[in-house]
């Protein structure tokens, strides 16, 4: 309960006071007082978390690596029939209908493994980290640090339409979630490290670092401080550092050196990326269905990655390409060296692959696929604009790039990322000025259309809210001299308990108050006492006021924000915080309730709704006077 006015005149009691006591001596005011600790940035800490995320990222280098040969590895046993770690790709094989089989068993495998070792292995990685961060305090079972990459390796090796980088994302996140259970860590030191693992995947399967850090901040860590940022970016650096050490510092999408486009093509191309938008909207909900169908089969969901296998084995007889991660498919589409034939087939099965084993709950990456298909289109579609009408200046390359990134961009919401990923996988400076508009464009259809993205709309059937906008936090914003109570009604230590009930049953002014500030002989904040405590029968009416209070004295500075009292108050489960000047500690300026708090909230409300200022404002200068 808070108190419901301000501006009251002082009690007739002599022992009550009203106004600002001074002590004299600051020391021993503030010694028995518990005020909020000074926030800060960033703290020694950071560095200790900076250093763990660094270690995390490291070792991901190597596993990035490590699971491409494995993927490799199983792609030669069984499309080739030999053991070896070269590097290989499913679409040469010469198989013929045996082919079908091998997703299958591929299928059978991994349904085998999420269900005698963890159900965690399924799904494409990323919405599950999301789901342990917002759920469980990002801890990740230990036994997926090796389960999700095996169980990927092979799910791809045996011709899943995946890309690597979601289970080497998945792998990373959980093995910094695994080196933050082992130590003593946080929640948010295990989010930082999670997220760390996850940018350190994709930074070392890509070469990517700084898009790495980007799709962290707006996928897993829900917010932009400089505590999560450094060790993420420094996670990520240092991932693309092994990269370069391992494979070499060339971009993973090779292109050829484009040209600036003119204002018309630039108009096209956000055009295109608004195009993409509606497309991965249709994306999306396709997958949700596809998913939604298996989960209505009268069969346990363990046999679900075999049906699904055969519907990969069958396209992939008729499109090989549609097999395996496919890198090599956007660097040709990328190039323009595919006809138009040739592209939209390829985007149509990739999707119809994709989606169908995606849906059936096995293990693989959504990254590399969105690529293929939004690339495809955009390919596509810009070849045909390119041949109908060569005077609108239309690159299929760039259309390409567009549509790759735009595909992204509205399936997963991942703006920022989308447009920086693009250019740092093919290190084309020219390409950025289309990539920021086709890829905008379809962000904003994508949220007029559809209420969560690929990646949240799984834990959003859960139950779970996910955040999709950060912004400072207004109460940080707010100083809680502007808000609290100026004239404040505070009771001596020494008055007995009747005397003040006395008062308080008069009715004059200040006694409808919730809360008092009690003070010593020296005119020192000893504590606060509620109404509640004043009244309760059971305490003795001769006793001294004083002896009530049971806890430390809490209080909060004037020029704290309102975000330190709000969380002062929910920290010592209080209401009403007496507030002191830092410049005179000695001084109770006034009180703070969680209703003027939330009344701080008008403003914000004002701002956003373009409610009448005026009426803020009022409300505003009533708390300072």
């Amino acid at each position: 309960m808070e108190h419901d006015q301000h501006e009251q005149d002082s009690p007739s009691s002599s022992s009550l006071n009203s106004g600002i006591p001074v002590a004299p001596s600051l020391s021993s005011a503030l010694q028995d007082i518990d005020l909020p600790e000074e926030q800060q940035i960033v703290s020694k800490r950071i560095v200790y978390i900076s250093a763990l995320a660094v270690l995390v990222a490291f070792l991901s280098g190597f596993i990035a690596q490590g699971l491409m040969s494995l993927i490799y590895f199983f792609t030669n046993i069984f499309f080739y029939h030999t053991l070896s770690f070269s590097s290989s790709s499913p679409a040469n094989n010469s198989l013929g209908l045996l082919v079908i089989v091998i997703p299958v068993i591929g299928g059978f495998i991994v349904g085998l493994m999420a269900r005698y070792g963890s159900k965690g292995i399924r799904g494409h990685g990323i919405p599950e980290a999301m789901e342990t961060i917002l759920i469980n305090e990002s801890r990740i079972p230990a036994r997926l640090t090796f389960l999700k990459p095996i169980s990927a390796a092979i799910s791809i090796g045996t011709g899943g339409p995946f890309g690597a980088e979601g289970p080497i994302i998945a792998t990373g996140g959980a093995l910094g979630s695994l080196l933050g259970q082992l130590l003593k860590t946080t929640a948010h030191e295990r989010k930082i490290l999670l997220a760390a693992g996850a940018a350190a995947g994709m930074a070392a399967t890509f070469g990517s670092p700084v898009s790495a850090v980007i799709l962290a901040v707006e996928l897993l860590l829900f917010e932009f401080r400089p505590r999560s940022i450094i060790p993420v970016a420094l996670a990520a650096a240092t991932a693309t550092g092994v990269r370069m050490a391992l494979v070499g510092s060339a971009p993973v999408f090779a292109m050829t050196e484009l040209h600036q486009p003119n204002g018309l093509a630039l108009s096209l191309y956000i055009c295109l990326g608004a195009f993409i938008g509606v497309a991965s909207v249709a994306v999306t909900r396709i997958v949700y269905a596809v998913e939604d169908f298996f989960e209505k089969l009268p069969i346990h969901w363990m046999w679900w990655p075999m049906l699904g296998g055969i519907v990969v084995g069958i396209i992939g007889y008729f499109a090989p390409h549609t097999f395996g991660v496919g890198y090599d498919n956007i660097e040709q589409i990328l190039s323009g060296s595919m006809t138009l034939q040739v592209l939209f087939f390829l985007c149509l099965m990739k999707f119809i692959s994709w989606s169908v084993s995606l849906g059936s709950g096995t293990s693989g990456g959504t990254l590399a696929p969105l690529f293929t298909i939004g690339g495809a289109l955009g390919g596509a579609l810009g070849t045909l604009a390119a041949v109908n009408f060569p005077w609108m200046g239309i690159d299929p390359r760039v259309a390409a790039l567009v549509g790759m990134a735009a595909m992204f961009s509205g399936a997963s919401r991942a703006l920022l990322a989308s447009v920086v990923f693009a250019f740092e996988t093919t290190l084309q400076p020219l390409g950025l000025l289309p990539l920021l508009g086709g890829c905008t464009a379809s962000f904003l259809v994508s949220l007029m259309m559809m209420k969560n993205s690929i990646m949240t709309e799984k834990i959003a059937r859960r139950g779970i809210r996910v955040p999709q906008e950060y912004a400072a936090d207004f109460l940080d914003q707010l100083q809680v001299k502007d808000f609290a109570a100026k004239n404040v009604y505070s009771l001596s230590a020494a008055d007995t308990l009747a005397s003040v009930r006395k008062w308080i049953s008069s009715g004059a002014k200040g006694t409808t108050h919730q809360g008092f500030p009690v003070l010593d002989e020296q005119q020192h904040l000893t504590g606060v006492l509620t109404r509640r405590d004043i009244l309760d029968k059971t305490q003795n009416a001769e006793e001294q006021i004083g002896s009530l209070i049971k806890r430390t004295p809490v209080a909060v500075y004037d020029d704290c924000s309102l975000r330190e009292a709000a969380d002062h108050m929910v920290r010592h489960s209080v209401g009403r915080l007496p507030v002191i000047s830092r410049e005179n500690p000695a001084l109770v300026v006034g009180i703070i309730t969680r209703s003027d708090i939330l009344s701080a909230h008008n403003q914000r409300l004002g701002e956003t709704l373009n409610s009448s200022s005026g009426i803020i404002s009022a409300m505003i200068n009533r708390r300072k006077k």
